[in-house]
C-alpha cells in the first residue's frame, strides 16, 4: 500500500514518491549531524568548566593549606619564642594533629577529584549510549523505509500484473464476442429471414422516394410501431403541404386481404389522402397494378411511376382548391401590394443588393487578375534564374549529373 501525504492547506492527498523520501532522509541526516554537533559543543563546554572548577578547587585547597601551614609555622615560632620551655610533647601533638588535618583535607580533595572523574566518565558513557541509540534508531528507520519501499514496489507490480490479467481477459472476452457475433451474422445471412428482406425493401422504398421527390418529407415509421411503413408528405415548389400518401411494404409469397383493411384504418388515423401497398404477390383477382377497395396495389418496380402520378394529382388538387379561395379579395390585395410603397422599397432594396454584389464581384475580379499578373511575373523570374543555374551546373557536371528540372516539358504553364 502506497504511503499517502495529505496537504494541511488544501486537503489534497498524494504519494510523496522517491524524490521526497530522499529529501526527508537528507533532512533527517542534517538534523542528526546538527544535534550531534550541538551535544559535542555542550559536552566540551561542560568539560572545560568542570576542569576549570577542579583546578580552582585544587588551587584554593593548596593556598588554604599553605596559608594554614604558614599560620601554624608562625604560631609555632611564636610559641617557641614565647616559651622555649613549653612542653615538647604538646608541640609534637599539635604538629601531628596539624599533619592529620592536612592529610584529611588532601583526602577530601582527592575524593572530589575522583567524583569529578566518575561524573565525567558517566557523561561520556551517556554520550556514547546516546550515539548508539541514535545509530540504532537511524538503522531501524532505514530498514523500515526499505521494507516500505519494497512493499510498495511489490504492490505496484501486483497492480500491474492484475491490470495485465484484466486486459488479457477483456481481449479474450472481446475476441469471443466477435466470434459469436460473426457466427450469428453468418447464421442470419444463411437463413435469409423474410423479416430482413422486408426491412430491406422498406429502406429501398424510403430512399427511392426521398431521391425522387426531394421537396417532399419522407417519414419513417419505426419497427414495432403500429401504422404504415412509410409516409410521404407531398409539398409543392413553395414548400406548402398538399397531401399525404402512406405506403405499406410487403415481401411475401401470398397476398392477404387483411392488409387492405389495416391500411385503410391507418389512412384514416393518420389523415392521409392515398394509401399504397407495395408487394410482389397480388390478390387472386389481380395480375398487375391496380386499385382495390380504395387502396392502390403495385410492385416495387411500379411504385416510382405510381407515386409520381399520385403526387402530381395531389398538387394539382391542392392548387385548384387554393386558387378558388377568396379569389376576388386576393386580386384586390395583390394589386394594392404591387402599387404600394412597401413593394417599391423591397424591390429597390433587391436592386441595390444586386448592384452591390455585381460591383463587389467586379472589384474582386480586378484584384485577382492583378494578383495573378504579379505572381506570373514572379514565376517567370524564378524560372529564368533556375534556367541560369541549370545551365551553369550542366556546363560543369554534364547534362545527366543532376536533374534540376522544375516542370515537365508537357506542363501547360510552358505554353
Amino acid at each position: 500500500m502506497a504511503y499517502v501525504v495529505t496537504c494541511p492547506s488544501c486537503g489534497n492527498s498524494f504519494d510523496p514518491g522517491e524524490s521526497i523520501r530522499d529529501q526527508v532522509q537528507k533532512d533527517l541526516r542534517a538534523k542528526m549531524v546538527d544535534w550531534q554537533k550541538t551535544k559535542d559543543d555542550e559536552f566540551k563546554k561542560k568539560e572545560t568548566e568542570f576542569q576549570r572548577q577542579l583546578q580552582q578547587q585544587q588551587a584554593d585547597a593548596e593556598r588554604k593549606a599553605q596559608l594554614e601551614k604558614q599560620q601554624l609555622q608562625k604560631e609555632l615560632e611564636e610559641s617557641i619564642r614565647r616559651s622555649m620551655t613549653s612542653d615538647y610533647e604538646n608541640q609534637l601533638k599539635m604538629l601531628q594533629q596539624s599533619a592529620a588535618d592536612n592529610e584529611e583535607k588532601l583526602k577530601e580533595a582527592r575524593r572530589k577529584e575522583l567524583e569529578f572523574l566518575q561524573k565525567q566518565q558517566e557523561l561520556l558513557n551517556r554520550e556514547a549510549e546516546l550515539e548508539i541509540n541514535m545509530q540504532k534508531r537511524l538503522l531501524e528507520e532505514r530498514n523500515q523505509l526499505s521494507e516500505k519501499i519494497r512493499k510498495e514496489e511489490m504492490e505496484r507490480n501486483q497492480v500491474k500484473e492484475t491490470e495485465f490479467q484484466l486486459r488479457l481477459r477483456e481481449m479474450e472476452k472481446q475476441l469471443e464476442d466477435q466470434k459469436k457475433l460473426a457466427e450469428e451474422m453468418r447464421r442470419k445471412a444463411e437463413q435469409g429471414s423474410m423479416q430482413l428482406q422486408g426491412e430491406v425493401q422498406e429502406l429501398l422504398l424510403e430512399e427511392m422516394l426521398q431521391a425522387s421527390f426531394p421537396f417532399d418529407k419522407i417519414e419513417e415509421v419505426g419497427k414495432g410501431v403500429r401504422g404504415a411503413d412509410c409516409i410521404q408528405n407531398v409539398r409543392n415548389q413553395f414548400g406548402q403541404e398538399c397531401g399525404r400518401i402512406i405506403y405499406e411494404s410487403k415481401r411475401t409469397l401470398s397476398f392477404s386481404n387483411d392488409w387492405i383493411e389495416k391500411l385503410k384504418a391507418d389512412m384514416r388515423s393518420l389523415g392521409a389522402d392515398i394509401a399504397v401497398i407495395v408487394t410482389q404477390a397480388f390478390p387472386k383477382d389481380m395480375d398487375r397494378f391496380g386499385e382495390k377497395d380504395g387502396v392502390y396495389i403495385c410492385t416495387f418496380a411500379e411504385v416510382k411511376s405510381l407515386a409520381l402520378v399520385l403526387r402530381n394529382a395531389l398538387i394539382k388538387l391542392a392548387d385548384s382548391r387554393k386558387s378558388q379561395e377568396n379569389k376576388g379579395d386576393k386580386m384586390v390585395m395583390l394589386y394594392d401590394y404591387l402599387i404600394s410603397n412597401e413593394f417599391g422599397e423591397q424591390w429597390k432594396a433587391i436592386r441595390e443588393g444586386f448592384m452591390s454584389m455585381k460591383l463587389s464581384i467586379q472589384r474582386e475580379r480586378d484584384a485577382m487578375e492583378k494578383l495573378w499578373k504579379a505572381r506570373e511575373k514572379q514565376l517567370e523570374k524564378v524560372l529564368l534564374n533556375a534556367a541560369h543555374i541549370k545551365g551553369s551546373i550542366e556546363g560543369i557536371a554534364g547534362t545527366d549529373a543532376v536533374n534540376l528540372t522544375l516542370i515537365d516539358d508537357t506542363d501547360p504553364l510552358l505554353d
